[in-house]
């Protein structure tokens, strides 16, 4: 389709079309959400991605979480939609090409299920190199590109070509490249901070983690220095962290990464390397194991001192658990769910604690263990004014049959915990359970909600409140 621009010259315009690439991670490597399209609909009875047009005047991301919601009932975050690939694609029949924009969503809420069941009679999900047939070839063409790893195709079929994907119509999609390995692949206003900040970049490579909606990069500068730049997907997370860094963190010394500079507007900041491995899986003799746990014990204890101590304010935990057991109660054992409410009983019964610096998420995979036993800690984003047991909970699965690692972690901290403290661990340690087991279901963490379930039947198995 062509419309004149100012000059009169007709130009080149095409439609727009949004694909969702809904992805969890399975027994197999990565799964993707796909349906069957049924009735009368263009390429009735393949499989494809949740898919559709844009309404007039709306933009890409509002139309990929509108047609999620139509499609498959999954609510969407505008901050946890990312672009994965960008096809450009004729069909078999017509003269007119269109644009594809893949957006690739791990984070939603809801479980998917078939909403237009006149224009849908299959959905589930598949591994990425186990797609099934028959396919829609423009949709295969964008996994494809996807599962390479490239931002982009083009996906040209001609006049007698089956609209469905076929093992011989591989070569009707051409995969384009990323920039060459070596470039700073940083967007452009995030290098320009992070190069105001560290001088000259050399290379940087990201290293986010698969489970969140953050980025991470690892840069090297021209002069061999090594530094961090995160860039949060919303404000909540960024202020934590930022906070912590410029109030709190110099109190634990060089076990910690250092700020170095922070963009608010782009959400991002730069901090200092820390050298050594994340020890979250490695097989470690109990005295190496007994030795982190001590050292994390006393940089707990560091933390919790950084800034003054706060009176609590009034537990509303009794709602929230509440809230989490109407998500959670199918996946729950007989018992558990009143467990978890004796719990909630019990510590909105405890006298009012004090609050204070915490970590928010202290466990082995925010630790690097150096070649010479040194411990360092970072990501500090879930830092905020706690209990102190809250720093405490997480650890605990380390502990689970493993006496003396706890006693380690409180020898480093300075002080046994006290009767009340040791209660209120103890139901902290409950809600964090039921929190992951939510969360888990809801975003299909299978992982956290595996701890959560790990949890729930240790505490079950012990005397219950």
């Amino acid at each position: 389709m062509a419309d004149p621009d100012l000059n009169g010259i007709p130009r080149h315009t095409v439609p727009v079309d949004v694909h969702l690439i809904l992805s969890r991670e399975g027994e197999r490597g990565p799964e993707v959400l796909l349906s069957r399209r049924a009735g009368a609909v263009y390429a009735s009875g393949l499989w494809h991605l949740p898919s559709g047009h844009l309404d007039p005047g709306e933009d890409m991301v509002a139309a990929v979480i509108r047609e999620a919601h139509e499609e498959t009932g999954v609510a969407i975050d505008a901050g946890d939609v990312t672009a994965a690939v960008t096809v450009h694609h004729h069909p078999p029949v017509g003269t007119r090409s269109r644009i594809g924009v893949f957006f690739e969503v791990r984070s939603w809420s809801g479980r998917p299920r078939a909403m237009e069941p006149d224009r849908c009679d299959g959905m589930g999900w598949y591994p990425l190199d186990g797609l099934p047939d028959p396919m829609v070839a423009y949709c295969r063409a964008g996994l494809d590109a996807y599962r390479a790893g490239l931002p982009a195709a083009v996906h040209f079929q001609h006049p007698d070509d089956p609209v469905h994907h076929t093992p011989d119509g591989h070569h009707r999609t051409r995969l384009l490249p990323a920039p060459p390995a070596g470039r700073v692949h940083l967007p452009h206003h995030l290098r320009a901070f992070a190069e105001r900040a560290v001088g000259r970049l050399a290379r940087t490579t990201e290293v986010s983690w698969a489970r969140t909606r953050n980025r991470v990069w690892r840069m090297t500068g021209s002069d061999g220095g090594v530094w961090y730049l995160k860039q949060h997907s919303g404000p909540r997370f960024h202020d934590r962290e930022v906070a912590a860094y410029r109030a709190w963190v110099h109190a634990l010394g060089p076990q910690v990464p250092r700020l170095v500079a922070v963009d608010a507007a782009a959400r991002a900041f730069v901090i200092t390397a820390l050298p050594g491995r994340c020890p979250n899986g490695m097989l470690l003799d109990t005295a190496a194991e007994e030795r982190v746990q001590y050292e994390l014990g006393r940089l707990a204890a560091a933390l919790h001192r950084s800034g003054p101590e706060r009176p609590a304010g009034p537990p509303e935990v009794l709602g929230r658990m509440r809230r989490h057991l109407e998500e959670a109660q199918p996946h729950l054992a007989d018992g558990e769910a009143d467990l978890l409410l004796g719990f909630a009983r019990a510590y909105e019964g405890l006298p009012r604690p004090v609050v204070v610096p915490t970590h928010g998420d202290l466990q082995y995979r925010n630790v690097l263990l150096t070649d010479d036993g040194q411990v360092r800690l970072f990501d500090f984003e879930r830092s905020e004014y706690a209990t102190a047991t809250r720093d405490m909970v997480r650890l605990r699965d380390t502990w689970a049959g493993r006496p003396g690692l706890r006693a380690a972690f409180l020898d480093g901290y300075g002080r046994p915990l006290t009767p009340t403290e040791e209660l209120r661990l103890e139901c902290e340690t409950a809600f964090d359970a039921v929190s992951g087991i939510a969360y888990g279901i809801s975003h299909d963490d299978p992982e956290v909600a595996e701890r959560g379930r790990r949890t729930l039947l240790r505490l079950h198995a012990a005397t219950p409140v």
